[in-house]
C-alpha cells in the first residue's frame, strides 16, 4: 500500500552525536528511481502529562526555551532517559520533578510525532487526575514556574498565541473537546 510514495535507504552516516540529539544524513532512493539526501534528527522519545485538578484547572509550567527565544507555557514533559523506558513512568517522573504533583490516575491520551519532516521523535501524552500537591525537584539546569489556570483560559491562550508549544496545544484542545462532548 502506498508503494508509490516509499523512499528506500541506500546508505547513511552520523553527522553529529550530542547529549540529546543525533543528526543523520541518509541517501535514499525515491519512488521515481532518483537518489536524494535526507538529513534528520534521531531522538530518544519523550513523555508529557496534562495535569487536571478537580475544578478543571490545569497545571502548566512556564520556562524559557532557548531555540525560540521566549518564555513558554507548556504541559510538563521530558525525554525518555534510557532505551526502553516506560513512557508512563517518564510522565510520572516529569510531573513530580517539574510541578511537585503526583496523580492517583493516569490515562494515555495519544502519541504525537512531533516534527515528521526532520525528526523521528514521538512524544507520549498522558492525562493525570486525582492530583496531590508536593514539592517540585527540577533538574539543575531547569528553571520553571508552576502555573495553575482554568482550562478555558488555557485554551484562550492558544488562540492569542501565548501558548505555542505543539504538544501543549494538542493536549489542551483534545482535552477541551472531550470535556465539551461530555456536557
Amino acid at each position: 500500500m502506498y508503494e508509490d510514495l516509499i523512499e528506500k535507504k541506500i546508505s547513511g552516516e552520523s553527522v553529529f552525536d550530542g547529549k540529546l540529539l543525533h543528526v543523520r544524513r541518509d541517501t535514499v532512493l525515491l519512488p521515481n528511481g532518483h537518489e536524494t539526501v535526507r538529513e534528520w534528527v534521531k531522538h530518544p522519545g519523550a513523555s508529557a502529562v496534562l495535569p487536571v485538578l478537580e475544578d478543571d484547572s490545569v497545571i502548566l509550567v512556564r520556562q524559557y526555551r532557548y531555540p525560540v527565544g521566549r518564555v513558554t507555557l507548556e504541559i510538563p514533559a521530558g525525554k525518555l532517559d534510557v532505551a526502553g523506558e516506560d513512557p508512563l513512568e517518564c510522565a510520572k517522573r516529569e510531573l513530580k520533578e517539574e510541578t511537585g504533583y503526583s496523580a492517583a490516575a493516569y490515562e494515555k491520551l495519544f502519541s504525537l510525532a512531533t516534527t515528521v519532516g526532520f525528526s523521528d521523535e514521538w512524544i507520549h501524552i498522558y492525562l493525570a487526575e486525582g492530583l496531590t500537591a508536593g514539592e517540585d525537584c527540577p533538574d539543575e539546569d531547569e528553571f520553571i514556574n508552576t502555573v495553575r489556570m482554568p482550562l478555558a483560559e488555557a485554551v484562550e491562550k492558544i488562540y492569542d498565541n501565548t501558548i505555542i508549544d505543539g504538544k501543549t496545544v494538542t493536549a489542551l484542545l483534545m482535552y477541551a473537546a472531550r470535556k465539551e462532548k461530555e456536557r
